[in-house]
């Protein structure tokens, strides 16, 4: 069966004096997160780097008791769990502190199984698997945009020039509750699993990302050459990337990729 190699990566871009982003991976468990913060001050950078802590945390003790075996039913159990008590302690925080009032995070996740893949968002925040010569992107954003594109209210076209681009419908730490949208996936060996903020899926095109990621590089050199085009291509947010990258197993086994809310 397969295991799995990790990378992060994360930059301000060129615009943004701080990074709001934060992301971190536990190789041994196979957790990757990814945040990207939003608020005034330094509230995304609190938002964002509560929400890692916190997940990396809770999951890294579950994960660690539960063993490479646990179900997917638990693990998506565990992972709401995980949001939940972030996303209180985010909220609760801002009340707290005028100066972070209305901060909050996107987030995506994933946790990395011998023979399934979890992963679960909110907002905008994405994951894409390249799998053989398809690039492909699991998660769809919660955000104003995604609502006018499924409406059929704007063309994609119209859409990459909206200027409510940035307008999120679902974040961690702005209500009381917010509900982690989770999938789940078979794996294949040579599957490789991209979480990215915006920062990076705003700033490079489809085609460019699917280029890079089916280079025959390392991960770091991969990482790098995604952040450094984001930059070349003006930089305007922070930019983050997280690569897994499913290694050492001659056992294919088909994808069956499902929805789940």
């Amino acid at each position: 069966m397969p295991s799995w190699d990790f990378v992060a990566l994360t930059d301000p871009g060129r615009v943004r004096a701080n990074n709001e982003d934060a992301v971190a991976f536990d190789a041994p468990l196979g957790l990757a997160i990814l945040a990207d913060g939003m608020g005034g001050y330094n509230g995304g950078e609190v938002a964002s780097g509560m929400t890692i802590a916190l997940l990396q945390a809770s999951l890294g003790r579950w994960l660690a008791h539960a063993g490479p075996d646990a179900s997917n039913r638990g693990v998506r159990r565990a992972l709401q769990a995980g949001v939940d008590e972030a996303n209180l302690a985010v909220l609760e925080a801002s009340v707290a502190n005028t100066q972070l009032q209305g901060m909050g995070t996107t987030l995506v996740m994933a946790v990395f199984g011998p023979q399934r893949v979890v992963v679960g968002h909110i907002g905008d925040s994405r994951c894409y698997r390249l799998r053989g010569q398809n690039l492909e992107q699991l998660t769809r954003d919660h955000s104003l945009l995604q609502e006018q594109l499924d409406a059929g209210v704007l063309t994609a076209e119209q859409a990459a020039k909206s200027p409510i681009r940035n307008l999120v419908t679902r974040a961690v730490g702005i209500e009381r509750q917010v509900l982690l949208e989770m999938s789940e996936f078979d794996v294949q060996p040579g599957d490789l699993y991209m979480l990215c903020s915006d920062g990076l899926s705003e700033m490079v095109s489809p085609e460019d990302l699917f280029t890079i990621l089916l280079q025959d590089i390392g991960l770091s050199q991969k990482a790098t050459l995604l952040v450094s085009l984001a930059n070349d291509n003006g930089g305007r947010d922070n930019i983050s990337v997280v690569l897994a990258h499913a290694v050492g197993s001659e056992d294919v086994v088909s994808d069956k990729g499902s929805q789940l809310q």
